[in-house]
C-alpha cells in the first residue's frame, strides 16, 4: 500500500540519518585544510566522537595527512580503551587513548572535529579558545539561524551567538574563505552532490527557481552504526528505500544555500 504524506514524515523522524557517508567527509574536510596553508606546520587536532562510524572514517583520514598530528581522541563512553577497538584498520597505528572530552584539553590543540550527535558540538563551541578552529560534522552550525535549526531539528540551539562565527564550508565554492571564520560547518551528504552542480547554474541563471526535482540516493552507510542494528532482518546490500520525501532535513540546507544565489525561494 502507498505511505501517505503523515506516515512518510513519521518514517523521515525516524530514520533520519544521523552521519554523513566516507566519500563526502574525505573530500570536503582534505579541501577544507587546504584552503588554509598548502605549507603549514603541523597542526594538534582533537576528535570527539572519535569511535563513532564517521569518526573512524575520520581517523583513518587524519593519520595520513601530513599536517595533522591527532593529540586527543574522545568518546565519553569508551574512555580508556584504544580506538582499534572500533576498527581494526587502526591496530597498527600510533594514536593515544580514548579520553573523555575535557575543555582543557583545547588550550593543546589547534583544530577540533566533532563527530558528535546534532547538538553537542554547540556546547564545545562555547569554549573555544582564541588559537581553535571547530570543523563540525554534524549540522550544528549549518543554518543560519536559531529559529530554522529549532524548526527542522526539533530542539534549541545552545549557541546562537557562535553561529555568526560560523560558514557553511563548500570548499568549492566558499575557497578561502574559511581562514575568517572559527567555525567551519561541513554540509550534509546529499546537499554537498546537490548544490556543487546546482550553485553556478543558478549564478549564471541557467535555471528557474520554481520546478526543482532532486532524486538523490546515499549508501546505508551514510546512517551510522546503528542502522545495522535497526534493520537486522532487512537486506540492506541489495534494495532501495524511500525516505524523507519532502521533509528532508538536508532540505534547509539546499534551500538556504540556493537562495544566496537565486535571491528567490526554491520550490
Amino acid at each position: 500500500p502507498r505511505e501517505t504524506p503523515g506516515q512518510l514524515k513519521e518514517k523521515n523522524l525516524e530514520e533520519e540519518k544521523p552521519e554523513e557517508a566516507f566519500s563526502f567527509l574525505k573530500d570536503n574536510f582534505f579541501l577544507i585544510l587546504n584552503c588554509y596553508n598548502n605549507k603549514m606546520q603541523k597542526l594538534n587536532a582533537l576528535i570527539a566522537g572519535s569511535t563513532g562510524y564517521i569518526g573512524t572514517q575520520l581517523i583513518k583520514l587524519l593519520v595520513g595527512h601530513k599536517n595533522i598530528n591527532i593529540k586527543y581522541l574522545c568518546g565519553n563512553k569508551s574512555s580508556g580503551k584504544n580506538i582499534s577497538t572500533f576498527d581494526k584498520f587502526l591496530r597498527n597505528k600510533k594514536l593515544p587513548i580514548i579520553k573523555s572530552f575535557n575543555k582543557k584539553y583545547l588550550k593543546d590543540v589547534d583544530v577540533i572535529f566533532t563527530a558528535l550527535p546534532n547538538g553537542e558540538a554547540q556546547n564545545i563551541s562555547k569554549f573555544l579558545l582564541s588559537h581553535n578552529t571547530l570543523i563540525d560534522l554534524s549540522a550544528d552550525f549549518r543554518l543560519n539561524t536559531g529559529r530554522n535549526y529549532k524548526k527542522w531539528y526539533k530542539q534549541k540551539h545552545k549557541a546562537v551567538n557562535n553561529i555568526k562565527k560560523s560558514i557553511y564550508a563548500l570548499p568549492e565554492i566558499t575557497n578561502n574563505k574559511v581562514k575568517n571564520f572559527k567555525i567551519i560547518s561541513c554540509p550534509g551528504c546529499y546537499p554537498t552532490s546537490i548544490l556543487l552542480p546546482l550553485i553556478p547554474i543558478f549564478k549564471k541563471k541557467l535555471a528557474k527557481n520554481n520546478n526543482v526535482i532532486i532524486d538523490s540516493k546515499s549508501g546505508y552507510s551514510g546512517a551510522g552504526r546503528g542502522i545495522h542494528k535497526k534493520y537486522k532482518n532487512k537486506n540492506l546490500y541489495e534494495s532501495l528505500s524511500a525516505y524523507g520525501i519532502g521533509f528532508h532535513r538536508h532540505n534547509s540546507e539546499i534551500e538556504q544555500e540556493l537562495k544566496k544565489y537565486s535571491k528567490k525561494d526554491i520550490h
